[in-house]
């Protein structure tokens, strides 16, 4: 199993090529599933886990922070806080969208990191996520108040999501200019049935900056498992087959045909081929979820499933419809 590391610039950051995403804990996963799922993922070699402080604030009955919460209990039982072990886990969040906190004026960024690092009973975060712009702030005063949480050790490294490739430029040349913590890795929406924007503009974005790249809901919110083929499927998982739901499709189940096929060649499962794809593509780490350990399994088989040429071109032609 390929478990290399990648560099995140000079940050002294190296996440591994599939990072796992927190957003079931405490929503389809309680927290013995999500201790169970971290424990795998880290037994296979993984070390980069990342959550978000609004994760699952949509859920009945959550708030928000129920994932930090969980993973910082899972920190503090593992010995993973601080010392030897907190070096072996890059936890990264993000702030932007937490009822209590939103939006990323200077104030709220430096209020909601705080939060966050109490629910997760750190002293720092490895990296800090813009999780969504905020049209309100000068690109100029929210690249300042990140590059702040890096000098004040709260954060090692700084990272953008949801933001336009146009506002992630001027971040990124206000940071070169200014001397600052400059974004160190960049997390957009990108899977097989989800191409245009990632391809045409964050990619390049990327490659100019030097930033890593990953890619958010991988696998479609499980569609491009193949385990959604009909609105009955849909039902039959309520929690995360609706958002699926957009997928089903005659485009999008030609493309879930499309990884059967490559999938039964290679002998491998259809989300291997999925992620594998990415890979490919040249995603830096894919960022992906499991409700149990199990589900682990095709994850990481993907880093040692080598799509061959023919294959690739066969999953772009599929998918053409979503690039």
């Amino acid at each position: 199993m390929d478990n290399g590391k990648i560099a995140l610039g000079a940050t002294g950051v190296e996440i591994a090529r599939l990072t796992l995403g927190g957003n079931t804990f405490g929503w389809t996963s309680g927290p013995e599933e999500s201790f169970e799922v971290l424990d795998a993922y880290v037994a296979a070699g993984g070390n980069s886990v990342d959550t978000a402080d609004v994760y699952s604030a949509w859920a009945p009955g959550n708030s928000g922070g129920e994932s930090e919460k969980i993973l910082g209990r899972w920190l503090a039982a593992r010995a993973r806080t601080s010392g030897p072990g907190r070096d072996e886990v890059v936890i990264a969040t993000k702030v932007g969208v937490h009822p209590e906190f939103r939006g990323l004026s200077p104030e709220n960024v430096a209020a909601a990191c705080d939060a966050s690092l109490k629910r997760l009973g750190l002293d720092h975060v490895d990296l800090y996520f813009a999780h969504f712009d905020d049209d309100s702030q000068p690109v100029s005063a929210m690249a300042e108040a990140f590059s702040a949480l890096v000098d004040a050790g709260k954060a090692r490294a700084v990272g953008l999501s949801n933001l336009t490739a146009e506002r992630m430029r001027e971040w990124a040349d206000y940071a070169r200019e200014h001397s600052l913590a400059a974004p160190a890795i960049l997390q957009q929406h990108y899977n097989l049935v989800e191409r245009k924007a990632f391809e045409g503009e964050y990619m390049p974005l990327a490659a100019r900056f030097g930033m890593v790249t990953e890619s958010y809901y991988a696998l479609a919110s499980g569609f491009l498992t193949g385990k959604y083929r009909s609105a009955g499927d849909i039902a039959a998982n309520a929690a995360r087959g609706e958002a699926a739901q957009r997928y089903l499709t005659p485009e999008g189940l030609a493309v879930v045909d499309a990884l059967a096929d490559v999938a039964g060649a290679a002998g491998a499962s259809p989300a291997s081929v999925a992620i594998a794809w990415q890979l490919a593509k040249g995603v830096g780490s894919p960022v992906a979820s499991a409700r149990v350990p199990s589900q682990l399994v095709a994850l990481f088989a993907a880093l040692d499933l080598e799509l061959g040429a023919e294959q690739v071109a066969a999953l772009d032609a599929a998918s053409a419809p979503f690039a």
